[in-house]
């Protein structure tokens, strides 16, 4: 089990230093890590055949992170999100958009990178941000700024697209694209890494939300039926669904269904909740990484969504390596060294 840090290229501030001095040695890139991400995935461009991640970049790429020392575990939305929202709401065009997440899955697999991270959420138009939330600026201990999500507040929004969609037409178009990605993952041998919906709540904006519970994961990974279909256990969307996060770590980590995870610290459930440090966190994150332990998990957990503290600057530095530290404690408590 080791502690990993999202990351992104160009390395233009050696970034990739500054987390090996703290002892990181794995990281996740997304699509903005693409040198041609604001043409080859501009909006304009999604529906093209060509939206794909190309076979050099992903060889350049992985050896960049090799070169530096680190390990390129993950490539987590390696497309935005509208290079995708024909497959996820079942519109014309998304077979185009399916053969495109096919090639970059191929690609991965030549390059050797081995986990695609993705998501199944629909935001407002114009959004940027994958979790939804209501504030980003909630105090937190000490007057840190967190974020926040209420869903009363939420609620007064409009419609996320032109009308609103059943839960029955969200799982069908689910299955549509999981029956044909998963085969080409499995040749690839590329592992498909679902996360949770964030906020973890039944419907937003018109749209239903089918990962936000046990069932429709056991549902996910049931459709797949694959070793190539796994998850992203993310724990801060685990905390705010409010159900046992060690039974669920027994349910799907015994089975070797998750692949890798996000670790934030959370207080609340689903319709009211906030992000905070994680020892102020409902979750028991000494209890969590036991429990990963015992079901053999030994992959990679990404701190992120810290408090943004005094004296941080456009990355959230301090509150990702006082997680990053408070984690290594738990492992090196546990017996667990930590590479």
């Amino acid at each position: 089990m080791r502690i990993g840090a999202f990351a992104r290229l160009p390395d233009e501030d050696n970034y990739f230093g500054f987390l090996k001095q703290y002892g990181i040695h794995d990281v996740t890139l997304s699509y903005v890590s693409h040198p041609e991400y604001r043409t080859r995935f501009a909006p304009e461009a999604a529906n093209r055949g060509e939206a794909y991640w190309d076979f050099p970049t992903l060889l350049q790429l992985r050896a960049q992170c090799e070169d530096a020392g680190l390990n390129l575990v993950s490539i987590e939305n390696p497309l935005p999100n509208w290079c995708y929202e024909q497959i996820v709401l079942g519109q014309a065009g998304r077979d185009r958009q399916i053969e495109n997440v096919a090639q970059t899955v191929r690609n991965m697999g030549r390059a050797g990178v081995g986990v695609y991270g993705y998501h199944w959420m629909v935001n407002q138009h114009g959004a940027t941000r994958n979790s939804w939330r209501t504030s980003l600026t909630t105090p937190g201990r000490g007057g840190a700024q967190v974020s926040s999500f209420e869903l009363e507040r939420a609620r007064q929004g409009p419609l996320f697209r032109e009308r609103e969609y059943s839960r029955a037409e969200m799982w069908s178009n689910y299955e549509y694209f999981v029956k044909a990605i998963t085969p080409v993952a499995e040749e690839a041998g590329v592992r498909l890494a679902l996360h949770p919906d964030d906020p973890p709540i039944g419907s937003l904006g018109g749209i239903p939300r089918l990962f936000y519970d046990l069932d429709g994961f056991k549902r996910a990974m049931d459709i797949a039926g694959s070793p190539a279909s796994g998850l992203n256990f993310c724990l801060g969307n685990w905390t705010a669904m409010g159900v046992d996060i060690q039974a669920a770590i027994r349910q799907f980590g015994g089975r070797g269904q998750i692949v890798y995870g996000h670790v934030q610290g959370v207080q609340g459930t689903g319709p009211a909740f906030r992000e905070c440090f994680l020892e102020e966190a409902d979750c028991n994150f000494l209890e969590t990484l036991k429990t990963f332990k015992e079901v053999g998990f030994s992959g990679v957990l990404f701190p992120g969504h810290a408090p943004y503290t005094t004296y941080d600057g456009a990355r959230v530095h301090h509150g990702l390596l006082y997680a990053t530290g408070y984690l290594k404690g738990l492992l090196q408590s546990l017996g667990i060294d930590h590479p």
